[in-house]
């Protein structure tokens, strides 16, 4: 059975004694900034790749950045899976009545009316998260 992103990053961080939390953390301003700059890092090399490299260079960089946004989100404490799956959930509802996508010119997917954000928070609290509430 193949393991999944987030076990595998868990993986690395445990191996080289990174941060791993298990519940949602504000981390500090400096850890935030350095996880930022990975993540910066990695997605100024998928446009080098788009650019410049073949596709097998491309899918490494666009592996890279997810590793590193579950690295982040590990630092964090936040269950990335558990996220997704609710950006997931929302993204769906932009399908009309009818069943069909709105699209702009481009063919990005728009929000239609049936729209339904995401409930990030809910998902955070069911994680132990106690921030958010104002």
């Amino acid at each position: 059975m193949r393991s999944s992103p987030a076990d595998l990053v868990r993986e690395f961080h445990l191996a080289f004694g990174l941060d791993a939390r298990t519940t949602p953390t504000e981390v500090s301003p400096e850890l935030a900034a350095h996880r930022q700059e990975l993540l910066a890092e990695e997605v100024a090399e998928v446009a080098e790749a788009t650019r410049h490299g073949t596709l097998d260079h491309l899918a490494h960089e666009l592996a890279d950045v997810v590793y590193v946004a579950y690295g982040t989100a590990l630092v964090h404490g936040i269950d990335l899976d558990a996220v997704i799956a609710e950006v997931h959930r929302a993204n769906m509802t932009k399908l009309g009545p009818d069943g069909r996508p709105t699209l702009r010119a481009d063919g990005k997917v728009l929000k239609g009316d049936h729209y339904q954000a995401p409930d990030v928070p809910s998902v955070l609290h069911r994680q132990g998260w106690s921030g958010g509430d104002d």
